[in-house]
């Protein structure tokens, strides 16, 4: 349980230190409400008022909500200084995707050609598109635009030799790191830093992309 007591520091809550990330662009909240990970108390305001990361994006399931809550959505992000995001599942979303105004996409890229010319489509607008998870979907990193951004995601990066995977495009794409998370204890990227590092690889901060929505 969070106190109501809180020490001097930005905005009247207390420093973390070192103890905060530099970005997380990719959260869930309770918007993505299909998704059965996601628990009721990972509200928007518990995640800001944990403040793991210096840049936090909320990248909610955009099937979930775009269709019925998507203003909703921004404006309660906004409200808590959170970029709003979305996470886009392939293809068949990225029309209806690129008429709503998001800060940023967090896409889902399968080994399929319509999701490679999905990425195209989406990067189209002008905003960021980060691949999610690619070593999990088996993207063909060689298909990927180079405009795009590549996710190393903590939920997942485990799950294969990151070195032989990632290192031979280290060059060509910019990366970002995150936590992909549902719960509040899942508000951690120490894995897929100790792989970032290993790598040698630099974060984008997302910041210096974005364009105004």
């Amino acid at each position: 349980m969070f106190t109501n007591s809180v020490a001097a520091g930005s905005g009247g809550l207390p420093e973390l230190g070192n103890l905060s990330y530099p970005q997380d662009l990719h959260i869930h909240t309770i918007f993505s409400d299909q998704d059965s990970s996601v628990v009721p108390e990972q509200t928007p305001e518990l995640v800001a008022r944990i403040g793991h990361a210096k840049v936090m994006g909320i990248s909610d399931h955009f099937e979930h909500f775009a269709d019925t809550a998507y203003d909703i959505y921004v404006e309660r992000m906004r409200s808590l200084n959170l970029l709003a995001g979305t996470e886009v599942d392939g293809a068949a979303s990225v029309d209806f995707a690129t008429n709503l105004a998001f800060d940023y996409y967090i896409y889902h890229c399968r080994d399929h050609a319509a999701d490679y010319a999905g990425a195209e489509r989406l990067l189209s607008t002008g905003r960021p598109v980060i691949i999610a998870h690619p070593n999990a979907l088996q993207t063909n990193l060689d298909r990927v635009p180079d405009d795009c951004v590549v996710e190393i995601n903590n939920r997942y990066i485990w799950r294969c030799d990151w070195h032989a995977y990632y290192r031979p495009h280290r060059s060509r794409f910019r990366f970002v790191i995150s936590s992909d998370a549902h719960q509040p204890n899942w508000l951690s990227q120490s894995a897929a830093r100790r792989a970032a590092a290993e790598l040698g690889i630099r974060e984008t901060n997302i910041r210096d992309v974005l364009t105004p929505v």
